[in-house]
């Protein structure tokens, strides 16, 4: 009998604390440095706006604990969002997620739904822009434009996602000057991309504003349009895609998520770590002198922005022929 009720204590506190291994993980989280992946090389956008956030959190001493920045890159992302996806339930592993969270959902090749995240936080949206060498013959955007309508398949644009951002907007201006065709090469960050046009070895970038904003200042680029909603305050001088009469605009998303499976006490948790982070001055300088439009989503709204761009993306997709059948 003693045997039997001491093998029961066992089973009983057993249970017990399986009841409250969320609590007494949430009570110690985080207990070693947390893993945040940026899905693109050193210097990239996402590398950077992932590594300032890791510099607030320890500055401001939000955490007790690093975030760590890792970069897995290659495979237009695919690499570390498969990684991401072995990781499921892991608090200490998080994503820099820029619109590709979305573009992997909607892709048909990829299965890896929106329901495999837990949306934490947007913090801005991030202008795409078309950026030439400062030697370029293409002083404006038209230039560059009327080139690939009079040479189709000439002129070369560096992009770092066959599927991304950069690649719908070089969509959208062949959409709006019917004839015009471009060439693009793709790299695994926009880091890459903006230093290959600077070097003379593409014509053009569609990347992230923010990316070539080095180069930009060191007079190695030239922009000739942005694909924000309005003119930037910093940049007054530089024109809207749409002023320039391709009526879109692009960017994009700088967010955090983790996987599904997380639980729900440590989310929310750093859900508030994050909006803390967001409102720091130092977010605030970075966003200003990166041309961020400033754009802060909790997880419900950020869900569903990202569901909007799921549908979004699959109707590019479609439009460039994307996984149409042979």
């Amino acid at each position: 009998m003693a045997k039997f009720l001491n093998a029961l204590a066992v089973l009983l506190s057993g249970v017990l604390a399986a009841a409250s291994g969320g609590t007494a993980l949430g009570q110690a989280f985080p207990g070693k440095p947390i893993e945040l992946i940026s899905p693109t090389s050193a210097g990239s956008g996402t590398d950077i706006y992932a590594r300032m956030l890791a510099d607030i959190v320890r500055r401001e001493k939000l955490l007790p604990q690093p975030m760590v920045v890792q970069n897995r890159t290659g495979g237009g992302s695919l690499i570390a969002y498969n990684y991401f996806q072995t990781r499921r339930g892991d608090p200490y592993t998080m994503m820099a997620a820029t619109g590709t969270v979305a573009i992997m959902a909607a892709r048909a090749d990829v299965n890896i739904g929106l329901e495999n995240y837990t949306p934490l936080a947007l913090f801005a949206v991030d202008p795409q822009a078309i950026m030439v060498g400062v030697d370029s013959p293409y002083k404006t955007l038209r230039d560059l434009v009327e080139a690939a309508r009079k040479a189709p398949d000439t002129i070369v644009g560096a992009i770092t996602n066959p599927l991304g951002s950069g690649r719908e907007v070089i969509h959208m201006l062949e959409k709006f000057a019917p004839g015009a065709k471009f060439k693009f090469v793709t790299f695994k960050g926009g880091g890459e991309a903006v230093l290959s046009v600077a070097g003379g070895h593409t014509h053009f970038t569609t990347e992230n504003l923010s990316e070539g904003l080095p180069l930009l200042e060191a007079k190695k680029l030239r922009a000739l349009a942005v694909t924000s909603l309005r003119r930037m305050s910093q940049l007054p001088d530089l024109p809207t895609v749409a002023e320039v009469g391709y009526k879109f605009d692009a960017g994009t998303l700088r967010g955090f998520v983790y996987t599904v499976g997380v639980p729900k006490e440590i989310a929310a948790m750093m859900e508030k770590v994050l909006e803390r982070a967001h409102k720091s001055s130092a977010w605030q300088e970075h966003a200003r002198r990166h041309f961020y439009e400033d754009r802060y989503l909790a997880s419900p709204e950020y869900a569903k922005l990202l569901a909007q761009r799921v549908e979004h993306y699959r109707a590019f997709f479609q439009e460039i022929g994307a996984f149409a059948k042979p």
